[in-house]
């Protein structure tokens, strides 16, 4: 037991902690307040607190855990809200009050199944038994590797039971991980897979493949957290962890209720059921927050390993990287840009390291993938948490605020944005790839015209550059446009995706090659092109007979 000699907000120093390691978990004074060892000198240690230190005093006593700072992962993960060290929130009561104790997250009993016989060998990871009833998916038991000396029968345990003994080693229903420690696993996979998110923008100019990773900046009010919040209602993964990190409470109430509330197309029960909230907003303690995104991926490890396609939602990694910054600034750390620590560009590097689509030590395939927002002040791109977090994702998704204050949502650009998996994703799909490259040509063309439009007026243009403007204006509004408050475009399939990109397509060839055989562009552009343009808001079936509709009218010109 050492002592404390001194507070400094989340940063305590404690004497006579002889023996310690660093990022041994340390609790502090009476209530026992949960700690990480940060440095060491001697057997005089640092400590960053993940709790409130008011009321910590020289003097107090400090307790050595004598092991990383671990979260509990188990069947009761799905369907719950946790803190930043992974503690249910559900039930907490008065979380500010340290001398409260959190509920215990698993304090019940879960259906357990075994799949495998006593006596057999069970490889490393492979699958013993399943847990039913913990959430819309089964839960699966990995063997930490041996032969299966006992095995429960099929039943009904609480968490701290060994259903099993593999190897000499107990297994029990929960188990403790390292937090800042990744998951080990057996290979990794080349083979490109796109993750399918429901956002047509997405899906068809900058997609993302499971076990990538992909970076949302955007200023105040762009639309960060509406993007996100789709992404993790409406994505094609199995289990998806949600990470609210600094943000305000109130988003994260609307997420929660707006999970419960969903039904999972999947299962027909509740979406929130393959979901994990790890809510640590911003009245919070802050180095918890810091914590945070290192216990979610945590969490996407463990399900990746069972064979599950998990995708880590973080939002944001500015509010991670303002928590660092504060503790270096307190600890006496060299600072670098705008006062971020130095270690900033490496602990990017880390975070985001951490996905990829592998083969796990079962021989299951199993991915992670990582969605990052960013929130730079005041929208400006070239701050050290964007720049850095640009070089080391493969897809940026960069959201524009002229195009939010117009009310286009999602409020991507495709002049700012990229997706280095592009090519990967469409080798195999010639028609994807031409169907992408001919959206992005059309409007890369409409935004070049429109600030040559700007200087000389749109009607003095040459005719198939005015069709070029209209091109773009039909594809911004029927296409990338999409409202996540209607229940027919909120979610958009791959396939309605590609044919409502086929169709404006086709319109506008049609209009090209009218004003190609003499038509006046202006009576192009005064056809009624409503049908279309709503067509996103019609059943898939109604796409094609609208696209006849404009198609008809358009050749009545001839």
């Amino acid at each position: 037991m050492g002592a404390v000699t001194r507070v400094n907000g989340p940063l305590v120093e404690v004497e006579d902690l002889a023996g310690a390691a660093m990022f041994e978990l340390v609790l502090l004074g009476p209530h026992k307040l949960p700690g990480e060892i940060v440095t060491l000198s001697g057997s005089r240690a640092t400590v960053q607190a993940y709790e409130y230190t008011g009321g910590l005093a020289p003097g107090d006593p400090a307790d050595r855990g004598g092991a990383p700072m671990s979260a509990l992962l188990g069947p009761h993960l799905l369907g719950g809200v946790y803190d930043g060290l992974l503690r249910p929130l559900t039930g907490a009561g008065p979380w500010l009050d340290p001398a409260a104790p959190p509920p215990t997250p698993a304090a019940r009993a879960w259906g357990f199944t075994p799949l495998v016989e006593q006596g057999r060998k069970a490889a490393r990871g492979t699958v013993i038994g399943r847990v039913d009833d913990a959430g819309s998916l089964p839960y699966l038991i990995l063997s930490p590797g041996g032969e299966v000396s006992a095995i429960r029968q099929a039943g009904r345990y609480p968490h701290e039971v060994a259903v099993a003994v593999v190897g000499g080693t107990e297994v029990r229903l929960t188990r403790r991980q390292p937090v800042r420690r990744a998951l080990p696993y057996a290979s990794r996979l080349e083979e490109t897979v796109p993750l399918t998110t429901g956002q047509r923008v997405v899906d068809l100019l900058l997609p993302v493949c499971l076990g990538g990773t992909a970076a949302v900046p955007g200023g105040f009010g762009t639309g960060k957290t509406v993007l996100l919040q789709q992404i993790a209602k409406w994505c094609d993964a199995d289990v998806v962890v949600y990470i609210g990190c600094g943000e305000r409470g109130n988003e994260m109430a609307d997420v929660v209720a707006e999970l419960a509330e969903l039904t999972d197309p999947r299962t027909g029960g509740r979406l929130s059921d393959r979901t994990v909230v790890i809510a640590n907003t911003s009245n919070m303690p802050m180095m918890a927050r810091e914590a945070s995104i290192y216990t979610g991926v945590t969490v996407a490890e463990h399900f990746r390993d069972m064979g599950y396609a998990a995708v880590v939602i973080a939002d944001s990694t500015s509010r991670w990287a303002e928590a660092r910054r504060e503790f270096a600034s307190r600890s006496g750390a060299l600072p670098a840009e705008e006062g971020y620590p130095a270690d900033l560009a490496s602990a990017l590097a880390a975070f985001y390291e951490r996905a990829g689509r592998v083969t796990t030590l079962g021989g299951a395939t199993g991915s992670v993938t990582i969605i990052g927002a960013v929130s730079p002040p005041g929208g400006d791109l070239t701050e050290p948490v964007t720049a850095h977090t640009e070089r080391f994702v493969r897809t940026l998704w960069a959201l524009d605020r002229d195009l939010a204050y117009a009310r286009h949502y999602p409020a991507v650009s495709w002049r700012e944005s990229f997706s280095r998996d592009t090519e990967a994703l469409t080798q195999g799909a010639p028609e994807d790839a031409a169907r992408r490259a001919r959206v992005g040509g059309l409007l890369a063309e409409a935004d070049r015209l429109t600030a040559l439009a700007e200087l000389v007026g749109a009607g003095a243009l040459p005719a198939r550059e005015r069709i070029g403007l209209l091109a773009g204006r039909l594809l911004r509004e029927g296409f990338l446009q999409q409202s996540a408050l209607s229940k027919q475009d909120a979610y958009c399939r791959p396939e309605r995706t590609a044919l409502i990109a086929d169709a404006l397509l086709a319109i506008v060839a049609r209009c090209q090659d009218l004003v190609e055989h003499g038509v006046s562009a202006a009576s192009v552009e005064d056809r009624d092109f409503s049908p279309i343009l709503r067509a996103k808001e019609a059943p898939g079936e109604e796409v094609v007979a609208r696209c006849d509709i404009v198609l008809n009218e358009l050749e009545t010109l001839r």
